[in-house]
């Protein structure tokens, strides 16, 4: 019922939003995601979890790193 008023769904969210960074960067887009409704409970996990941005980032790397390998599994494929 208060799914989306959690820490735990707040780093799913803050894990996907580096994700959108990290890809729109290695595609060189210019637009970036903007997800400003989304600040505020990313702020409450960042105070009661001090590692959360680490963690988050790492997190979104690992799955960055996996859609990018795949694509260029796919393109190898062609």
């Amino acid at each position: 019922m208060h799914r989306f008023d959690t820490n735990a769904y707040a780093a799913e969210e803050l894990v996907a939003e580096f994700g959108a960074v990290f890809l729109c960067a290695h595609l060189e887009m210019k637009e970036r995601p903007r997800h400003a409704e989304s600040i505020q409970s990313w702020l409450q996990l960042l105070k009661d979890d001090n590692r959360a941005i680490f963690t988050a980032a790492s997190k979104a790397s690992q799955a960055a790193e996996y859609l990018r390998a795949f694509c260029e599994q796919l393109e190898e494929a062609d």
